[in-house]
């Protein structure tokens, strides 16, 4: 039995499983992880190695794109996109914000990622962005 989207992606987006950790809520999708950091807590490469490993093994090493959904506030080191900019199957960076002070921060965290990295004000465009980024690089499968 398929597992309906909790974000409301078509279903061409096949949902595979949600990770609740102590910093977020992680959902893994066909060629993309939708990332829900919790309220207060810093996002960091430190506090976040764990789960990315995990990530990884869920996709199988597969290309896919980051979306950070950031419904609530916290902080993230811009330093740390050194070592985002090095994960191979990482093909872009789609960060989601209704919020004007959100995506001024992420527009600054922008000049640190060599990857592709879009803001967005929902969800929805920056699905079909990273639908767009995983079509043109061929990486959709």
């Amino acid at each position: 039995m398929s597992q309906v989207s909790p974000h409301n992606f078509p279903e061409t987006t096949k949902f595979y499983r949600k990770l609740e950790t102590e910093i977020a809520n992680i959902y893994f999708y066909k060629r993309m992880v939708v990332v829900e950091a919790h309220e207060g807590v810093t996002l960091s490469f430190k506090t976040g190695f764990a789960t990315l490993l995990h990530g990884l093994r869920i996709g199988g090493f597969k290309p896919f794109i980051y979306i950070a959904n950031r419904i609530n506030s916290y902080s993230v080191s811009p330093m740390d996109y050194k070592y985002l900019n090095k994960i191979k199957p990482l093909r872009g960076i789609a960060i989601v914000s209704d919020t004007e002070s959100a995506r001024n921060n992420a527009e600054l965290e922008k000049n640190f990622c060599s990857k592709p990295l879009e803001i967005f004000e929902t969800l929805e465009q920056a699905h079909a962005w990273a639908l767009q980024q995983l079509e043109s690089q061929d990486y959709l499968m």
